[in-house]
């Protein structure tokens, strides 16, 4: 019987297998399925920190089950699903719930305790009324402020992502170049991409996986439906990137993709252009509702205490200066910042520095806070002099004069403390102009302490990412030089070392000189000299623009010398362009960055150190002309300066002390607000530089504020002593 030929199947099926391992293809579902395994581990990696949102929402979201609205489910479940919340529509709900609940319970039970309690008689005047209507104001926000989270995570995750769309087109750009699959575009931009965008793109194979979608076509499309609403120029891009699929010529399908690349980079441009012209107003409202008028109004408080016969006390000027304005100052500008639009700002993943460790470093926090606790014990000394008995214990008085000090120059019978019993029997004080220069300690110690303990954190990260963005700015000028050489015909395992040589002087000639070195002396391929865990040149140069460009040189000069040639050149041109957006965009944003700069490190400290001189003044005046009436007989007192006297009893006056460290309290928290805002304005979410220049403004305007009013305090209280003490000697 004759042998049967064997058919073509036949030899499909027997040869199929090994020509597949030899190219070694990889298939949308074989993606999908790995992708979808890195989604799930990236995510619990990458994101610990909404991990505690989703706790508590389903530890205090199942207590009772609220069925919120149609729509409000939709709306949250759309604000879940972009911020990768895994959470339950009626969960956030419950939890914002049972946040008031919790608030109001605590702040009935407290108030009715201390009604119970502490205070002198059950009656309804010794109700601490302000107490109970700022825990109730304070649950209603925590329940819309619990209630908007979806919307503000998922605001706050577009930022950050939005900083990472260039790139993200630019990879799947460069990449499809080449090679026209999406699938594997898509792949390699995930896989270069950082956190949160990296999450966003392998969802998308995710999404396939389970079978929520057919095709990643069709999973791409949906997600890029998450964006139309924030940056319709992101799909717009994406879509020309599709489009360039069905191109069946090679010079119209790269035009398309390099047409997607600029609608990204024009959009980008446009929309931040319209979003400096919209925010100078509202910041320039924010400064003078939020800083210059209630700064200006502090120096009548002395006098308005006083006339109210104590009805304001310092701790009412501190619930407002400390708490209630610094909140109204942080909401107007938290508004401002959610106009911003994405596409442009910092995007380096803090976590991949090699110094991280030094910015999650808490011991810091200690050494810092023992090194300035002098300060702190300095700005005490006036409450220590007078409510401890360390004073007799070392054989020294309670208070003293300024003519015992030797400084009689600012009064011989003023007191450097200076505590007075009022009429009730009350201590109040202390009104002295030593107690006043001791409370600037206090402040100066608050600020130093961030100050000292953030530059400790980021000095090393910060230097480092310089160096890394100062190598990136040359590496973009290497890397056409790379793909010309290629381009001549020089493997890739020579051309390091031609580079290399031509780069003399330059941060860039270190990297090439070891790829070089890893080839020639260590007998490495061109991507084990890069790439390799132990000895590859990218452990010495973290930078994803390095790595990004080494990975295409690699996958690319598998297809021949000319396409990787192409491909660096490429990306070159890319890089260049968009670092002129970028400039541009910074020449933009300059002009709002420098106002916000200059009234926070100058005028607000300036101001407020003004301010708090001519309240010392205000005391002094009136602590002086209450000298006056006491001495009765001896000084020619007019009665209708009698009668004004009267109207303005000192005893009953804020204490310069207290409102000196309010003062400069508000002025810290004033920079800690500003600077959060300057460094997403100018950077997007940045934690790193927000870290740092926070601590740099700090020490500027802390320095200032203590100078300023000291030597205010010094020279009108000085003035006030020579003039008052001639007119009433």
């Amino acid at each position: 019987m004759a042998e049967r030929r064997p058919s073509t199947d036949d030899v499909l099926r027997k040869y199929g297998g090994k020509i597949e391992k030899q190219i070694k293809t990889t298939n949308s579902q074989e993606i999908g399925s790995s992708w979808s395994r890195d989604y799930v581990t990236f995510k619990n990696e990458m994101a610990p920190e909404l991990n505690r949102y989703e706790r508590w929402c389903r530890s205090l979201g199942n207590i009772i089950k609220i069925k919120p609205s149609s729509k409000d489910e939709r709306e949250v479940r759309k604000y879940l699903e972009i911020a990768h919340l895994d959470v339950e529509p009626w969960q956030a709900l419950t939890l914002s719930l049972m946040t008031f609940l919790v608030v109001f319970l605590v702040g009935v039970l407290t108030s009715v305790g201390y009604l119970l309690i502490i205070a002198d008689s059950f009656s309804v005047d010794n109700f601490p009324m302000l107490y109970f209507f700022l825990m109730m104001i304070l649950a209603i926000f925590l329940f819309y402020y619990t209630k908007n989270y979806p919307m503000r995570f998922a605001n706050k995750w577009r930022l950050k992502a939005s900083s990472q769309m260039v790139p993200a087109i630019l990879y799947v750009v460069v990449y499809m170049r080449h090679t026209a699959n999406l699938e594997k575009a898509i792949e390699f931009a995930s896989e270069h991409l950082e956190y949160p965008l990296a999450l966003d793109f392998k969802k998308v194979f995710y999404d396939v996986q389970i079978g929520k979608y057919s095709t990643i076509k069709e999973s791409l499309d949906n997600y890029l439906e998450t964006w139309r609403d924030y940056s319709i120029e992101f799909i717009e891009g994406f879509h020309l990137i599709e489009s360039s699929l069905f191109e069946p010529d090679n010079a119209r399908r790269i035009n398309t993709l390099e047409k997607a690349l600029q609608v990204v980079l024009d959009g980008v441009y446009d929309k931040m252009l319209k979003f400096t012209h919209e925010i100078r107003a509202p910041l320039t409202n924010v400064y003078m509702l939020g800083v210059v008028l209630p700064t200006l109004g502090l120096a009548l408080l002395p006098l308005a205490s006083a006339m109210l016969q104590g009805a304001i006390v310092w701790y009412h000027v501190m619930l407002m200066f400390n708490v209630i304005v610094p909140f109204f100052v942080f909401y107007l500008t938290d508004k401002v910042l959610m106009q911003r639009p994405g596409g442009h700002g910092e995007i380096t993943l803090l976590e991949k520095n090699p110094y991280y460790s030094e910015y999650t470093d808490k011991k810091v926090y200690v050494t810092t806070f023992l090194i300035l606790l002098p300060f702190f014990i300095i700005g005490l000394i006036p409450l220590i002099f007078h409510y401890t008995p360390l004073p007799e214990m070392i054989g020294l008085q309670k208070d003293y004069t300024m003519g015992q000090l030797g400084l009689g120059i600012f009064g011989e019978e003023s007191f450097f403390f200076d505590y007075k019993t009022a009429e009730t029997g009350k201590v109040t004080g202390p009104f002295g102009l030593g107690a006043l220069i001791c409370s600037l300690f206090i402040p100066l110690g608050v600020a130093l302490f961030f100050a000292i303990s953030f530059r400790k954190r980021t000095k090393k990260l910060i230097v480092h990412r310089d160096n890394t963005q100062q190598l990136e700015v040359e590496f973009t000028s290497s890397l056409f030089q790379l793909g010309n050489r290629l381009g001549n015909g020089v493997p890739p395992e020579l051309v390091f070392g031609k580079i290399g040589e031509s780069s003399k002087g330059l941060k860039t000639e270190e990297f090439f000189n070891k790829v070089h070195y890893n080839i020639a002396r260590n007998g490495m391929s061109v991507e084990r000299a890069i790439f390799d865990e132990q000895r590859g040149a990218l452990i010495y140069y973290p930078s994803q623009l390095i790595s990004t460009s080494m990975r295409i040189l690699v996958e690319s000069s598998k297809k021949g010398l000319t396409i990787a040639a192409i491909s660096l050149m490429s990306i070159s041109e890319y890089v260049k362009n968009i670092k002129k957006i970028n400039e541009r965009l910074k020449d933009l944003l300059a002009e709002i960055v420098s106002d916000m700069k200059s009234n926070m490190t100058f005028l607000a400290p300036l101001l407020s150190g003004i301010v708090v001189g001519l309240a010392a003044m205000i005391t002094s005046i009136l602590n002086k002309l209450d000298l006056a009436k006491l001495a009765g007989s001896e000084l020619n007192i007019t009665p209708g300066l009698t009668n004004m006297l009267n109207i303005f009893p000192v005893e009953l006056m804020i204490p310069p002390y207290y409102l000196q460290i309010i003062v400069g309290i508000y002025i810290i928290e004033i920079i800690f607000i500003l600077t959060g805002t300057l460094v997403v304005v100018d950077s997007g979410e940045d934690k790193l530089q927000k870290t740092y220049k926070t601590g740099v403004y700090l020490i500027r305007g802390s320095l200032l504020y203590f100078i300023t009013a000291l030597l205010g305090i010094l020279l009108l209280s000085l003035l006030t002593s020579i003039v008052l003490g001639g007119g009433i000697g």
